[in-house]
């Protein structure tokens, strides 16, 4: 039986595309972070996941840490996290920084570093 996820169910904002989901109950196997981080600086702290999390940057700026390495990404650039790498990213400015996280598994798991 297929679902349809209304926005209401996962936006957080009426007007922003910002909220998650998690596809599970829903039969998938992913769950979905949208992403709008208004001003510099701002962003989740080092974590890491038992599966990996793909970074889809929409708009602005951000400097990502995977691993023992960091990648300043752009709108359109890709970032890919293994599973159980240490990861974080900031909007490093000047406007939003907006992304689309998918993670590769049909509920959250998370694992806070700092």
């Amino acid at each position: 039986m297929a679902d349809v996820i209304r926005r209401e169910d996962w936006a957080g904002h009426p007007e922003r595309w910002q909220g998650e989901v998690q596809l599970g109950p829903h039969g998938g196997d992913l769950c979905i972070i949208f992403n709008y981080i208004a001003g510099p600086g701002g962003g989740p702290r080092l974590h890491k996941h038992p599966y990996a999390e793909t970074f889809i940057v929409r708009s602005g700026t951000g400097l990502f840490t995977l691993g023992d390495r960091q990648f300043t990404a752009t709108a359109g650039q890709i970032l890919i996290a293994p599973a159980n790498t240490p990861h974080k990213f900031s909007n490093v400015g000047p406007g939003p920084l907006e992304t689309i996280d998918i993670h590769s598994s049909g509920k959250f798991s998370t694992e806070w570093l700092e």
